[in-house]
């Protein structure tokens, strides 16, 4: 898949993509990708994978950029991304921009902003940026505060009956 970025250079500044130490690209297009390593060429390391090859990942990153447009199957990369990511790093997930035509992924199944702020909750997690990467596409900022755990239980309230 490849999608023209809308200025290749300014994408790589916003999205930062010369600054971490280790990046870890998730099911880019072609088009990040290469500008990803072309930027990265000097130092760092830089590692692609498939979503549904997440759990081949151990080591963690300080920045992991995602870019998905289907929501369908997004949860279980979503969380696996969120252990991955080394206590004060970065998550980038570039995601579909609202109302838009003309992508392959319908609308009523796209991933949203809302979805990745219920993956990445404000305990632990804080969405400060946003770049727009393409006609169709922008990037959404998720920086892991220092002492965030990897993994979040979920709270259960109890149901009460009344008697």
């Amino acid at each position: 898949m490849d999608i023209p970025l809308k200025n290749a250079a300014e994408v790589a500044s916003r999205l930062e993509l010369s600054t971490p130490r280790r990046l870890l690209l998730v099911d880019p297009p072609d088009s990040l990708r290469d500008l990803a390593l072309r930027e990265r060429e000097a130092g760092g390391e830089t590692r692609v994978v498939e979503g549904r090859a997440m759990r081949t990942v151990k080591e963690p990153y300080d920045a992991i950029l995602l870019w998905r447009e289907d929501r369908v199957g997004s949860q279980s990369v979503l969380e696996a991304i969120g252990k991955h990511v080394e206590p004060g790093g970065v998550i980038w997930a570039v995601v579909p921009l609202r109302k838009i035509m003309g992508l392959k992924t319908p609308a009523a199944h796209r991933l949203e902003l809302p979805d990745l702020e219920r993956a990445f909750p404000p305990a632990g997690w804080t969405h400060d940026r946003e770049a727009r990467v393409s006609a169709w596409h922008v990037g959404y900022r998720f920086l892991r505060g220092p002492e965030a755990p990897a993994e979040r239980g979920r709270r259960r309230g109890k149901a009460h009956s009344g008697s």
